[in-house]
């Protein structure tokens, strides 16, 4: 049995892959070219957010049986022509659920407290004590948008805060929110009355530009968005003008709908916004966690 690793994965989860007998081929981020290339003999295919397992790449691999992804989102993936080979996909959604819980607590700590803007003044030489003066989150409402599993880890650290919990998802589970003492309202009402929201919900069709202008415009002048779900929720000219008119206070963000965020953006021009290069999961725990998962699901599926 050989697998293709193209992307960069725990050694630890190599080693469950060599231990069940594999043969291990490396090669971090194939273009699709040499994508076709490599496959011809694989029996499974292990990625990240990246490369692209297309058509194409699925058609050049006769023996595929199973595409893994070491990580949440399957975007990356064309999951109809998997389906149409009859090759298994399996990925490890709750391997970064507390990293990227704890991410978009130290973005929401950041902007409240204008952690990134005071430390580019002081490395200017300026000492800009008036200019930060912040909110306290103790009191405040968090919207959770989306309540699965990276909204009930926020969830449970923001109550040993103090903050109150709105909480927003098409499949509202009570009980969880009841644990944590949330309460589940419509998208309008939990935009209306949260301080900061943050956002948790897969990219599909009724998820694109789920934050748009109108509904920016629904939230306090006072108030924080943070997105490290994916940048198309965000229609990001609209939030650009919602920072730069006032419409909220400020955001915290991990993802964009252009990856890498272009040197140039209008975002990357304003002070009341926390830029981060999407590494909600880009922890030594999370990456172990992801690659162990999918390599045991490999191993399980390919030995039968």
């Amino acid at each position: 049995m050989k697998v293709l690793v193209a992307a960069p994965l725990h050694e630890k989860a190599i080693d469950v892959l060599k231990n069940a007998g594999f043969e291990v081929l490396y090669e971090e981020y194939p273009d699709e070219g040499r994508l076709v290339e490599l496959v011809g003999d694989v029996d499974a295919i292990i990625v990240r957010s990246k490369p692209k397992v297309t058509r194409k790449v699925i058609e050049a691999a006769p023996k595929l049986k199973v595409i893994g992804r070491a990580g949440v989102g399957l975007d990356n993936i064309d999951l109809e022509a998997a389906k149409a080979g009859g090759i298994k996909v399996v990925n490890s959604p709750g391997a970064s659920s507390r990293s990227v819980a704890e991410l978009v607590l130290a973005l929401t700590f950041n902007v409240a407290r204008k952690v990134a803007f005071a430390d580019r003044k002081m490395r200017e030489g300026v000492w800009a004590k008036k200019q930060c003066t912040g909110i306290e989150l103790e009191g405040k409402t968090l919207g959770i948008v989306g309540f699965g599993r990276i909204g009930y880890q926020i969830a449970k650290i923001v109550r040993a805060i103090g903050m109150d919990l709105l909480l927003y998802d098409p499949y509202p589970n009570e009980e969880r929110a009841k644990e944590v003492g949330g309460m589940f309202v419509d998208l309008e009402t939990l935009l209306k009355e949260s301080d900061v929201v943050t956002l948790h919900v897969p990219l599909i069709d009724t998820t694109y530009h789920l934050i748009n202008e109108e509904r920016l415009r629904l939230m306090k002048p006072t108030a924080i968005l943070i997105n490290a779900a994916r940048g198309a929720v965000v229609d990001n000219k609209a939030l650009v003008k919602a920072l730069q008119g006032g419409w909220i206070a400020g955001a915290g963000l991990d993802v964009y709908e252009e990856e890498p965020l272009p040197k140039d953006h209008p975002l990357t021009k304003l002070d009341n916004v926390v830029l981060t290069p999407h590494i909600g999961a880009s922890t030594v725990e999370a990456q172990m966690r992801a690659g162990v998962q999918v390599a045991e699901q490999i191993v399980e599926i390919l030995k039968g």
